[in-house]
């Protein structure tokens, strides 16, 4: 006789009444925000300051480095919840980082207009690799204060070939402003895209949120409520 607890129906109960967690973004990014928001997973932002500066070794690392800073970030935001004497429930937290990588070097947000134009004479008529890492935490408390956790971070790398840009019209993209806040001194869902002849790899990923693979890998962020 087959046990019932291993019927299909008995698992799709199990699993309908199975707790839901709630999803926190540690992230300010709207991109970010944007991209999850049209997956259909429900969320609230709590983004944490941080220090992003790296050691010499992460730096000539890229991946490991993207790793630590979206671990920082959601780690951050972590202890502040924690620290509130009054939680219980079941959470998902994620932060995330971006780097664009050129030949090796790391390129941030640019501190001013000629750090943008270096970048983008460099990365013109070439192939770079942009890092999206993401840091997702589960964390549940119960109201006793027992609090269990774990983590698991992922990195999603894409390549992205630029056309062959002029200085002129590296020039004209910078003054559209949307380069600042940017690593790699473009947006790839703004005016940037025009520079882009080819990515090789998830579009999401150069945007800043690899969903797809993060739906895929954990499904309870599917289930949130």
């Amino acid at each position: 006789m087959e046990n019932e607890q291993n019927t299909p129906s008995n698992q799709a109960a199990a699993s309908q009444a199975a707790p839901a967690f709630k999803v926190i973004l540690a992230s300010g990014s709207p991109r970010r925000k944007q991209l999850l928001a049209d997956a259909g997973v429900r969320f609230t932002v709590h983004a944490a300051d941080v220090d992003e500066s790296l050691e010499p070794d992460l730096l000539a690392d890229p991946p490991e480095a993207c790793k630590k800073l979206a671990e920082r970030k959601a780690g951050a935001v972590v202890q502040e919840i924690l620290a509130d004497p009054a939680f219980s429930g079941m959470l998902i937290v994620m932060g995330a980082d971006t780097m664009v990588v050129h030949e090796g070097e790391i390129f941030g947000k640019p501190r001013n207009l000629s750090d943008g134009t270096r970048m983008l004479r460099a990365l013109a008529g070439d192939t770079h690799q942009v890092i999206t890492a993401v840091s997702v935490w589960m964390i549940s408390a119960n109201a006793d204060g027992q609090v269990s956790l774990g983590f698991r971070t992922l990195a999603d790398t894409a390549h992205v070939t630029f056309h062959d840009l002029t200085d002129e019209q590296i020039a004209d993209y910078l003054r559209r402003g949307e380069s600042f806040d940017k690593a790699g001194a473009y947006a790839a869902q703004g005016e940037g895209a025009k520079l882009i002849k080819h990515i090789e790899g998830d579009r999401d990923t150069v945007i800043g949120l690899p969903v797809t693979r993060l739906l895929r890998e954990f499904p309870d962020l599917s289930a949130a409520i």
